[in-house]
């Protein structure tokens, strides 16, 4: 079996693509990498008039090596199914000179669903292609919508349970609707007192909790994760950059080989990754434009290579985004510095230690070839929802606000290439700020201005929505982040 995937902080921690999907997260803390990303070229004249399960078959198939070509079919083919509400999984919109990549169309109405569709039944492939008889417990923090697309997608499955953790006051009442509302036989969803950063670490700390995993296993189980430290959860993510340059290649909008810029909101670097690794294997990408709301770390990290979360933490109107440590950048700097693993150990060590570090100029100088970074306010995103609905009669979220904004400064640069703004949620996930935006104050209870929402706008509310407020709460307990290493004992 090959043995291409390593630890970003250790090359003795290595294991096939198969196994990386089960353990999530290596035992040192690392994240999984394939070294050998930059050799596994696309040719995208092949790609030519494929639908999107074509082009996912392709791409997946080619980085989860160890996975058989029938397997990876079979995935694929019951991940982007009736569940999704348009035929093209992920619609390429023009709006005004300009594209939006609709990436809410599944059952959830968020991003995470391209990923988290696909992830369980890589999961349950991988399982068998290791014969391993262990159950599985996923383990995943939220900022809102990975937890609720985790839940939906790993729901009553045989062999595996999920628990979800997300800050109490840090999503928007209909992300904290769907999670508590959750159903199904193995699912398990605590809000705990503190931000997305917090839940996140204390999932890391677990993770690497020798004590934790020793009591699982007496229990027969090993955990997983499905946020997007699981290569498993972005490599799904790679297909919609190729799927979105084929479209805009189809609609005579770009010759084949022109480059084109992707602008990519962002809070945990996952989403913009995904863009990094296509950009490796062959597409066409001019910049990966990184849009970051008041949180901006990641904005000061590609304006100065200095990475600093010692900083005010901020609640805003596009909470997905509101993350200060944004795991996924310690993949593009291993990539970037070559595939140093003991650089990458040095820089993680100091990030825990001090909470920042600063990158090599010559890892600063690859990204600026390559990145570019913009960051919008809460009344810039308000303002850009109203502008856009105004202008093209188009309705964005406030996440896909925050991007358009910035994609907008960034024309001022280079006006010369085309445009594609990732839309990675629907307006209706985040009604209250979306209405207020267009329409002023309104303190009704945010599914009525749901209702308001449509009826002012004619933008039907996705299905997974309109019954939403009816559901029953069945996951209510709210904890401390020091509380959610004994959650196990009540769940196994």
């Amino acid at each position: 079996m090959n043995s291409n995937f390593e630890s970003t902080r250790g090359k003795k921690i290595q294991c096939s693509a198969s196994q990386a999907v089960i353990k999530g997260i290596a035992n040192d803390g690392g994240l999984f990498v394939r070294r050998d990303m930059d050799i596994l070229k696309i040719n995208i004249s092949d790609l030519k008039n494929k639908k999107y399960t074509e082009i996912a078959e392709i791409i997946i198939s080619k980085i989860l090596d160890d996975y058989p070509k029938e397997s990876i079919k079979y995935c694929v083919e019951n991940a982007y199914d009736k569940k999704f509400s348009s035929d093209d999984i992920t619609p390429l919109v023009k709006v005004g000179n300009d594209y939006v990549l609709e990436l809410f169309h599944g059952p959830t109405s968020a991003f995470k669903d391209m990923a988290l569709s696909i992830l369980p039944y890589l999961s349950t492939e991988a399982l068998k292609l290791n014969e391993i008889k262990e159950k599985i417990l996923i383990l995943t923090a939220t900022s809102g919508d990975t937890g609720k697309a985790a839940l939906e997608g790993f729901k009553n499955i045989d062999g595996i349970k999920i628990l979800v953790f997300f800050p109490n006051d840090g999503v928007s009442k209909v992300q904290k609707k769907q999670m508590v509302s959750q159903e199904g036989n193995n699912t398990y969803v605590y809000a705990i007192n503190g931000n997305f950063d917090d839940a996140q670490s204390e999932v890391k700390k677990i993770f690497t909790n020798e004590e934790i995993r020793e009591k699982l296993k007496e229990k027969n189980y090993s955990l997983s994760s499905a946020n997007s430290i699981n290569i498993g959860r972005l490599v799904p993510q790679i297909v919609y950059y190729f799927y979105s340059y084929m479209k805009l290649a189809e609609m005579n909008e770009i010759t084949l080989g022109e480059k084109v810029n992707f602008t990519v909101p962002t809070g945990n670097f996952g989403d913009i990754l995904a863009g990094y690794y296509a950009e490796l294997m062959g597409l066409p990408v001019n910049k990966l434009i990184c849009a970051s709301n008041e949180n901006n770390v990641l904005y000061d990290f590609i304006k100065t290579g200095t990475y600093d979360r010692n900083r005010p933490f901020h609640k805003t109107l596009s909470p997905s985004m509101d993350i200060l440590i944004s795991s996924n950048l310690e993949r593009l700097i291993y990539h970037l510095s070559g595939s140093n693993n003991e650089y990458i150990k040095s820089l993680m060590d100091k990030l825990k230690s001090e909470g920042k570090y600063s990158v090599s100029d010559e890892i600063k100088n690859s990204i600026d070839n390559l990145f570019y970074a913009g960051y919008t306010k809460g009344l810039q995103t308000s303002e850009t929802i109203k502008k856009v609905y105004g202008e093209y009669n188009y309705l964005l979220d406030t996440h896909t606000a925050v991007a358009y904004s910035v994609m907008e400064e960034f024309k001022q640069k280079d006006p010369h290439h085309k445009n594609i703004v990732l839309a990675t949620a629907s307006p209706y996930k985040f009604s209250k700020a979306v209405y207020e935006s267009l329409f002023g104050e309104n303190n009704a209870d945010e599914f009525k201005i749901m209702e308001l929402l449509n009826e002012k706008t004619r933008v039907p509310i996705p299905e997974n929505l309109k019954t939403l407020k009816d559901k029953k709460d069945i996951h209510t307990s709210v904890i401390n982040k020091e509380d959610m290493k004994n959650c196990f004992e009540v769940i196994l």
